[in-house]
């Protein structure tokens, strides 16, 4: 008995020994823990600044707390402001002149031909206004005055539009509004002009087809401006479209501009071909280039905000009228697809330009941004018209409507048999392929032209359509004095046959290069302002390769 009490007695002995050395163990293990968690003998508060200091410490956000982001911290426009922005942007709306008489009572009663509210308009795809009539639907895109002197039917307002009839008999009627007056002129349309042959195809009712409805100022008005104009139906309808009409007439007339249709480049950047196409048209004399727009690599646009600002070229964007797609890819692929809707589509942007500016220049051409005229002597258009005129004049005293240039093509592949040239740099498209078909386009195939504004009514991409007074008269330039230089990766579809016998006659051609000092200089300096150089800095020398 005396040796199992004693057993027992060690056993909670050691026991004991082993809970004590636990309970030193965890005291000694605690002190060395940071508190996250006020102790009643502690300040708290510190305690939780600490916490909050070890927690953000390393946290990035510190070191931007106090910045002030950079936004646009402009005042809200003011009403007037506003409107004139909106003005810029769609310009075929007589917003300025529609926000003066919002107020007054304008028609010919409560009931009839009501000035429309811009409320009251119905758009089509940001820029088109509609008629809808017992006989079709119109598309309105832009109204102009044609004033000229060539102009037998006197001062009128053409409407540039799509129609989805073919040969159009709905009779329509032109509510011209001139400021100061409450009721409107109303008379007939004239016409409708068709911008297309019907041969081409396309030749369908319920296709939006291209159109130029004349509108006749009446003789009494014959002298003043309207500063509106409705299409509708009936004399007294309320009209639901109302264009501004565009006039503008400077003191003189410049000489050249450039009209380029609607943008397609959605996901292909020819920011570094346009920089040169723009400078070499600059370096020929072209005054201004006016660009429309459908859809561009950012880097495009890029290039044409860098040119607007200095007043190079203007850039309006554009859609198709009607149903058709303007999604930006969906369009591209629609355009790529169905060639005649893009040849018609192309219409109006040609021709808006040509009747916004007809007044302010002596001639306006129509180039695609891989086309160059090129004066085979001198340096400017200028000089080139001042050479073939006198040669024009002395077949038949007259003005033409039009001059025209033969196409000839600079294509991609007949350099890369020949090499680069060393001197001029790579990225200088047209200033490196200088090797060309040795054979023209027949005459008068893929031309393009000096439009005489005087003399033309309406305009197809290659030549006129129709024109005012004795018809439609173009004087063919010799190949000796200017070509039309046309830089392409393969010949037009309808010539591929020709094509290949064009490849195997090609001929060396330098024209292009008496502009190499000025050109070389200018396209490599704005890329370089506008961020297009990157240059590698090596770790071992730090120098630039």
């Amino acid at each position: 008995m005396q040796g199992n009490r004693g057993g027992r007695f060690i056993t909670k002995v050691v026991s004991l020994g082993i809970v004590w050395a636990l309970v030193i163990y965890t005291a000694l293990q605690f002190r060395s823990i940071k508190l996250d968690v006020p102790m009643p003998h502690l300040n708290s508060r510190y305690l939780l600044q600490k916490r909050l200091d070890t927690l953000t410490r390393h946290d990035s956000t510190t070191e931007t707390i106090d910045l002030e982001p950079s936004v646009d911290k402009s005042p809200s426009l003011t009403e007037d402001n506003l409107i004139q922005d909106i003005q810029n942007r769609v310009p075929n709306l007589p917003i300025a002149y529609w926000n003066k008489n919002k107020n007054k009572p304008m028609g010919l009663n409560n009931t009839c031909a009501r000035f429309p509210s811009i409320f009251d308009i119905e758009f089509n795809n940001n820029y088109w206004q509609t008629l809808h009539t017992s006989n079709g639907t119109f598309h309105l895109y832009g109204a102009y005055l044609d004033k000229r002197k060539n102009n037998k039917l006197g001062p009128t307002v053409r409407i540039l539009g799509m129609i989805d009839r073919i040969e159009p008999t709905i009779v329509t009627h032109c509510q011209f509004w001139f400021d100061g007056k409450k009721d409107p002129v109303i008379t007939k349309s004239f016409e409708y002009k068709y911008i297309w042959y019907k041969k081409w195809g396309n030749y369908k009712q319920g296709i939006f087809q291209p159109y130029l409805t004349a509108c006749v100022i009446p003789q009494a008005y014959k002298n003043k401006v309207p500063q509106s104009i409705s299409l509708v139906e009936k004399p007294c309808d309320n009209s639901t479209n109302n264009l501004r009409v565009i006039f503008s007439e400077p003191a003189a007339k410049k000489d050249f501009a450039v009209c380029v249709k609607g943008l397609d480049f959605l996901h292909e950047d020819l920011s570094v071909r346009l920089v040169e196409w723009i400078e070499l048209l600059n370096l020929l004399g072209a005054d201004k280039i006016f660009l429309y727009q459908l859809q561009v690599h950012p880097n495009i646009s890029k290039i044409l905000n860098h040119y607007e600002k200095q007043g190079k070229v203007e850039v309006t964007p554009i859609t198709l009228a009607g149903v058709l797609p303007n999604a930006p890819a969906l369009q591209h692929y629609f355009l790529s697809k169905k060639t005649n809707h893009k040849r018609q589509n192309e219409l109006i942007p040609y021709n808006d330009c040509f009747y916004k500016h007809m007044y302010e220049y002596k001639y306006i051409a129509l180039l695609d941004i891989d086309e160059v005229i090129m004066p085979l002597e001198g340096t400017t258009w200028k000089e080139l018209m001042d050479k073939i005129l006198p040669k024009a004049m002395k077949i038949k005293n007259e003005e033409r409507a039009s001059y025209n240039v033969r196409n000839v093509y600079f294509l991609d592949d007949l350099l890369h048999d020949h090499g680069w040239f060393k001197e001029i740099p790579r990225y200088m498209h047209m200033m490196q392929h200088v090797y060309r078909t040795k054979n023209f386009t027949k005459p008068g195939q893929y031309v393009k032209c000096f439009h005489n504004t005087e003399k033309v009514l309406t305009l197809h991409n290659h030549f006129p359509l129709s024109c005012l007074g004795n018809g439609c008269t173009s004087y063919p330039i010799e190949t000796t004095d200017a070509q039309l230089q046309h830089y392409r990766a393969d010949c037009v579809k309808t010539l591929k046959k020709t094509c290949e016998e064009f490849r195997k006659t090609s001929v060396m051609d330098t024209t292009i290069w008496k502009f190499k000092e000025p050109l070389v200089s200018r396209v490599s300096s704005t890329l370089k302002s506008l961020g297009f150089f990157s240059y590698a800095i090596t770790n071992d020398s730090n120098s630039i390769r």
